[in-house]
């Protein structure tokens, strides 16, 4: 977890490497039907473009068919899920049907205005529609409001560990393996 531009995809997936588990992504996942076309994709892409959060059961519903699959036996990350309360209830609901445990809570944290420079860099890199100013600050906005209270709901499961998301890559990388080891 953490506010949007402080490197959960690329930690993510430098754990996934490291750990040689799967790396979920509900971003990738949700622009991946986006480009396809299809009806969650067209329907996502309403809110994406706004900045806005795509609804609780549409990502409860890609993630509990994905997280089903066969590669994700041995484990895996999430990255950019849950977001709000519901869906880390809804997540927990659909982990202890499937017989997965939630062993660990990562939160990065970082200074917001830096974090508005590194989108605005990768929003003039990548062309992406999420990352012009406005569309940031609001998206700050919606992760205070919306998706900081899960930092409550993981603390008080035990499982919550924050981790200083500014520095190198691999600084932070070695970072989030120590807690996971």
């Amino acid at each position: 977890m953490g506010p949007p531009g402080v490197g959960k995809g690329t930690q993510a997936d430098c754990i996934k490497n490291e750990l040689m588990i799967v790396h979920l992504s509900t971003g990738e996942i949700l622009r991946a039907e986006v480009d396809a076309k299809s009806v969650i994709g067209i329907n996502a892409k309403l809110y994406m473009d706004f900045g806005r959060l795509v609804p609780d059961n549409i990502l409860i519903e890609i993630v509990t068919e994905r997280i089903s699959k066969s590669d994700c036996q041995n484990g895996y990350i999430l990255d950019g899920f849950p977001r709000t309360l519901p869906q880390a209830k809804g997540l927990d609901k659909m982990m202890h049907s499937i017989g997965h445990d939630l062993d660990c809570a990562i939160s990065l944290t970082a200074n917001k205005d830096e974090l508005l420079d590194r989108l605005i860099k990768r929003g003039e890199e990548s062309s992406r529609s999420d990352d012009t100013p406005d569309v940031i600050r609001n998206r700050q906005n919606i992760y205070w409001e919306q998706t900081a209270p899960l930092l409550d709901f993981y603390h008080d499961k035990g499982i919550l560990k924050e981790v200083d998301g500014l520095g190198e890559i691999p600084e932070i990388t070695k970072r989030i393996l120590d807690i996971l080891k």
